[in-house]
């Protein structure tokens, strides 16, 4: 449809918006300095806001480049049906009844382990939780995870290297421990149909390598923030002014959630359960806080507007992919998953034809191992910095302090996935 030339200015354009995430949290400092357009900065220092505005500039330029109908077919070409799923999953993981029980239930383990309860609950935050999301879906886990430890460990009183690094090990172990089955992690569902790989295949092959490195970087980040932890870690639902929440109601909200997980890949059904959901709450307001709609439409945003600069990227992400030997592919993998979502290259990877096994593991490990480096990196990323942002300076996460706090968890990984 369209010339090389564009594609150019396509691939120009993803190279800006991957700047523009770097220099974001200059933008925040821009609007404290020059207040009269605070506005402007603050709207462009978000960070998930770059890539829905950037993917507008696309379309506009792709309008007066090929017509307005192409750019309208292009855009409604996309599949957004994982933007889509992430804004409700987000929501409904992150309403009070589901955040409640599953904070209670970590802080009873918690209170068996043989360390002080707010060492053992935020271990359990950055390894149990990031594990369950391979039941539960990456994004469901990542909300569910910041929204606990965000209380913990993101406060002003925590150095800032500490909350990059608590990050990055977040991030990390949310990507690779969604690989003990097939349908939970992005990167997995792109390609597990096409290469026949089931939940038992990626718990024997990927999941029990995944497992350990989890709890290696959780352990490791929680000794090196024991000292920093508050000793009564509070959850978002906790508060006088809040009811006990009956049974019932918890038990819809999980079971609206475990059927959004199920139909995660059906947006007529999933939609169509999110706006019971959103009925229910009203009904039961007494036992909600308020839902985070705002941070999960941001969220959506974000990869909405990735997957339409996404879409015009298959041109030079291919060729590199399938022309790369299994090892270099596999750190090729990890390093191109910093620039571009990891779903994304292995989707391109499932194209190829004639593509050997050990090639797909290395494509696939690399993957999901370097999911931690960038904030477009892994889908539930973005959700993950909208709701901790708030705890580091300016209110924003810099993607330079985040690659390198994801850096040492994203070696342990990589030597977890290459050396087991």
């Amino acid at each position: 449809m369209f010339d090389l030339p564009f594609e150019w200015i396509a691939a120009s354009i993803l190279a800006i918006a991957l700047a523009h995430t770097f220099a974001a949290k200059q933008f925040e400092r821009l609007s404290h300095r020059y207040p009269h357009h605070a506005g402007l900065f603050h709207l462009l220092g978000e960070v998930e806001v770059v890539f829905g505005f950037w993917a507008i500039v696309l379309i506009v330029l792709m309008a007066l480049s090929s017509g307005g109908t192409a750019a309208l077919q292009y855009a409604e070409s996309r599949n957004y049906t994982e933007p889509l799923f992430v804004f409700v999953v987000m929501v409904i993981a992150a309403s009070r009844p589901v955040l409640a029980t599953v904070i209670q239930a970590v802080n009873a383990i918690a209170r068996l382990a043989p360390l002080s309860t707010p060492i053992a609950a935020a271990w359990l935050g950055l390894a149990a939780v990031p594990l369950l999301g391979s039941l539960i879906t990456e994004p469901a886990a990542m909300t569910i995870a910041a929204l606990m430890l965000a209380p913990q460990i993101f406060l002003p009183q925590v150095p800032e290297r500490l909350k990059y690094l608590a990050i990055g090990v977040l991030f990390v172990n949310v990507s690779i421990g969604g690989t003990l089955t097939s349908y939970a992690a992005p990167p997995v569902l792109m390609v597990a149909a096409t290469w026949q790989w089931d939940s038992a295949f990626m718990l024997s092959t990927f999941g029990w390598k995944a497992a350990l490195a989890v709890l290696a970087n959780a352990s490791v980040a929680t000794c090196l923030l024991r000292h920093h932890l508050r000793s009564t870690p509070p959850g978002r639902q906790e508060g006088p002014e809040h009811a006990r929440i009956p049974l019932p109601v918890v038990a819809v909200h999980l079971l609206l959630l475990a059927g959004v997980v199920l139909f995660a890949h059906h947006p007529v059904i999933f939609l169509g359960l999110f706006l019971m959901f959103l009925g229910f709450t009203q009904a039961y307001e007494r036992y909600q806080s308020p839902l985070i709609l705002k941070e999960a439409l941001l969220v959506g945003f974000f990869l909405a507007g990735l997957v339409v600069l996404g879409g015009m990227q298959q041109w030079w992400l291919q060729p590199i992919v399938a022309s790369l030997e299994p090892l270099t592919l596999f750190i090729g993998a990890v390093g191109l998953t910093a620039i571009t979502d990891n779903a994304a290259l292995t989707y391109l990877g499932s194209l190829i034809e004639g593509i050997s096994d050990e090639s797909k593991y290395m494509l696939v490990a690399g993957a999901v191992a370097g999911g931690g480096l960038t904030v477009i990196a892994n889908a539930p990323n973005p959700a993950g910095v909208a709701l901790l942002k708030g705890g580091f300076a300016d209110e924003t996460v810099g993607a330079g302090g985040l690659l390198l706090g994801a850096l040492g968890p994203t070696a342990v990984a990589v030597a977890a996935f290459m050396l087991l």
